[in-house]
């Protein structure tokens, strides 16, 4: 009998899904948001690489959903400036 050692990926043996939560709290995601923010306040040249500065361009709106909306628009309005600081750079 042939068995395709792939199949293990989709029956018995799969690993199990997550058990925490890994949905982040609004306490979490303005921790980790003013983490990111305070790095760029304090930069003279741009903090991040290349690839890492497309993430968190993604990543900040996203995390930003939440927050109440006031919060995650000042958040999302303060990135976006801070980042444009260095648009220049090459």
């Amino acid at each position: 009998m042939y068995t395709d050692p792939q199949m293990s990926l989709f029956g018995e043996g799969r690993m199990p899904p997550p058990l925490q939560d890994t949905t982040p709290t609004p306490e979490q995601a303005r921790e980790r948001l003013a983490s990111v923010l305070q790095k760029l306040r304090e930069a003279e040249s741009m903090p991040f690489s290349d690839r890492d500065a497309r993430m968190w361009t993604d990543v900040v709106p996203n995390m930003t959903k939440w927050l109440p909306d006031d919060e995650a628009e000042a958040i999302r309005a303060e990135f976006t400036n801070l980042m444009a600081r260095f648009s220049g750079e090459s």
